[in-house]
């Protein structure tokens, strides 16, 4: 079983910065792949971002591509998003997740934190 819980969302003005967190725990998790997802009302939840735990893979939307940068700290069990630039098309519920492979597909996705909002106003 893996546990995921993010936190760093908020309220920002377009053209901020906000950084997300995910701490990660249980067992063996350091094998998994892992995932920023987003969902906008209405929308379908789409890949962000996603990182190894080991290696130097990292995979990003061509969306945030540029303005946002995933990394991990593996003495800490987290992984970051920093989200520069921010647009307000940005603005989704943020959600980490954990895969047994490398994968943009939502479904391919075994554990899921709880989301964070994040909210760019124009």
């Amino acid at each position: 079983q893996v546990q995921l819980v993010e936190s760093g969302g908020g309220l920002v003005q377009a053209g901020g910065s906000l950084r997300l967190s995910c701490a990660a725990s249980g067992r063996t998790f350091s094998s998994y792949y892992m995932g920023w997802f987003r969902q906008a009302p209405g929308k379908e939840r789409e890949f962000v971002a996603g990182i190894f735990w080991i290696g130097a893979i990292i995979d990003y939307s061509d969306s945030v591509k540029g303005r946002f940068t995933i990394s991990r700290n593996n003495g800490k069990n987290t992984v970051y998003l920093q989200m520069n630039s921010l647009k307000p098309e940005d603005t989704a519920v943020y959600y980490c997740a954990a895969a047994h492979s490398r994968s943009r597909w939502k479904g391919d996705y075994d554990y899921w934190g709880q989301g964070t909002q994040v909210t760019v106003s124009s």
